[in-house]
């Protein structure tokens, strides 16, 4: 079976070149789909395998239609998402298509966080092995694939489905815009529809560093705005520890038995306290 692997850049050239160059030390898939959502159009490497890049400048972080963009352009029976900021294990392609040749399902691997300074020239994977942390409420077996506890659990950091399974899936809903629960109503309509959230063993990414917030004000807009239309769908409020820390800070009421009221937007003051230090990665 071939294998798309497709991953979404903006602004992140550094760490996409890094994606590149871990695909190419491992079983390289048969292309790279890379979809552009910032205008980057600086050349990129020739790494052994079909590259093509997709163009869709939406916004400020149209996740659910790079998502989808990316598979109308991907020509694998197997498609592979990785994040940009996921450098690949050696296995993690030939791991994934192996795992959704053998089972239907949204397939997830492990992925472990990098501080800061811990990726440089000529990296080697028993040093970012070393270096990485392992997200505490996610496990994954050390081999074979086995139910996640839960769809919400689902990581679109590093998952793989098979083409005409997204195809019945109907893709992304975009009207999800912008950050936050597209994800998990992806994940939740596909377990409604009889395709399980799987965790894989072998296979993981390294998640590169970049600035983190929590909770994310940055996002705050799209995450209120997405939860709404969530609720809307499933019946209840996803990302529920964001939503309480906004009350907290006074930027949502508290009550959403009736909907979520907007008190008022985060300050800039606001979005620098909530970064947190280059040493915790969540």
């Amino acid at each position: 079976m071939s294998t798309s692997v497709i991953t979404l850049n903006k602004g992140r050239r550094a760490h996409l070149l890094r994606v590149i160059e871990g695909l190419s030390r491992g079983e390289a898939p048969d292309e790279l789909v890379v979809v552009e959502m910032g205008g980057d159009d600086a050349p990129l490497p020739e790494p052994g395998f079909p590259v093509r890049r997709i163009f869709l400048d939406r916004g400020d972080l149209p996740l659910a239609a790079a998502r989808n963009a990316g598979r109308q352009a991907a020509r694998g029976d197997i498609l592979v998402y990785l994040d940009v900021d996921c450098i690949p294990s050696p296995d993690l392609v030939a791991g994934l298509t192996a795992s959704a040749a053998a089972h239907d399902g949204l397939i997830c691997c492990a992925v472990s966080y990098l501080p800061a300074g811990a990726v440089r020239d000529g990296w080697r994977a028993a040093d970012l092995d070393a270096a990485g942390r392992l997200h505490p409420v996610r496990h994954f077996p050390e081999h074979g694939v086995v139910p996640a506890p839960q769809p919400g659990l689902f990581w679109s950091l590093a998952f793989a489905v098979r083409a005409a399974t997204w195809d019945r899936l109907g893709g992304f809903d975009e009207s999800f815009d912008g950050y936050g629960a597209e994800d998990t109503d992806f994940a939740f309509r596909a377990a409604a529809a009889g395709v399980p959230i799987l965790f894989a063993g072998g296979a993981h990414a390294w998640h590169q560093h970049h600035p983190a917030y929590d909770p994310p004000l940055q996002h705050f807009a799209d995450i209120v705005r997405n939860a709404a239309r969530f609720r809307d769908r499933h019946g209840f409020w996803p990302m529920d520890g964001w939503l309480d820390a906004f009350a907290r800070l006074g930027l949502v009421e508290p009550d959403r038995a009736a909907g979520l009221t907007v008190r008022r937007q985060p300050t800039p003051e606001e979005i620098a306290a909530a970064r947190l230090p280059d040493d915790r990665p969540f």
